[in-house]
């Protein structure tokens, strides 16, 4: 099949006591495979598609056919989305933004003005989706996104995200949503990051 489950980049019980072994095992091995499973069956009857990579896929959203396109945009997303979320939340580096990233972040009112914005879009975004930091036009912007739709199908680059969907915190939180968020943050590796925020500002 085109695509596959990456491996979680880490052990299950890396980001104890954040969250649990417990949730990252569901979360990975159980939603995160059924995305690959489930992008790989709408593609099938597609090679042409299937030769694409996740990112083309869906930066090209709108050429993919009619029938196919939702299942794309839900399992094509929520593979792109979670193989970024296991990558950005990884043990040990920087616990705080530095270089370009962190004078970047500044013009945006600093790191708590950050984690205010992030936070705010992360428990207003009713049912199921996710909050970001993306580059929008060289500039850093949050935003939210509905279920698994991607920044990239709106031509932004996603710096990082947090999964507000249920099953990224309720073993461990319950309906406690904004204490999931809080939590979070202690997760972040800003070397990772700040990569990817350097990416980003070449691909535009």
């Amino acid at each position: 099949m085109p695509f596959e489950l990456p491996p979680l980049p880490y052990a299950y019980d890396a980001l104890v006591p954040h969250i649990s072994k417990e949730t990252m095992e569901y979360h990975h091995d159980k939603h995160h495979a059924a995305y690959v499973t489930n992008l790989n069956n709408a593609l099938k009857d597609h090679p042409d598609l299937q030769n694409k990579t996740i990112e083309e896929l869906l930066r090209g959203i709108k050429s993919v056919p009619e029938g196919i396109r939702q299942a794309v945009i839900n399992n094509g997303g929520g593979h792109y989305n979670h193989t970024l979320f296991w990558e950005i939340m990884a043990p040990g580096g920087s616990k705080a933004p530095t270089g370009s990233l962190a004078d970047a972040i500044n013009g945006m009112g600093g790191f708590d003005k950050l984690k205010e914005l992030v936070n705010d879009a992360g428990i207003k975004r009713f049912g199921s989706g996710w909050a970001w930091l993306v580059i929008d036009g060289g500039h850093l912007k949050v935003i939210s996104t509905l279920n698994q739709d991607c920044p990239l199908m709106e031509g932004h680059f996603p710096v990082f995200g947090v999964d507000v969907w249920e099953h990224a915190y309720y073993i461990d939180y319950r309906n406690r949503r904004p204490d999931y968020l809080k939590a979070w943050w202690n997760t972040l590796n800003w070397d990772v990051i700040g990569k990817r925020y350097e990416m980003g500002l070449k691909a535009k």
